[in-house]
């Protein structure tokens, strides 16, 4: 499935971010550290 929309938690040092498709599945809920997160958002399709 295809990520749609996209929410971020902005906190210092740990994200959490939630990716959930057009008909409401969340298909990702995860903590990234600060390195960790422009890597993971080069990865996923565009939403």
């Amino acid at each position: 499935m295809q990520v749609t929309t996209i929410g971020v938690d902005l906190a210092k040092n740990v994200f959490q971010v939630h990716g959930i498709a057009e008909n409401d599945d969340v298909l990702f809920n995860k903590p990234l550290r600060r390195a960790q997160f422009l890597p993971f958002f080069a990865k996923l399709e565009p939403a």
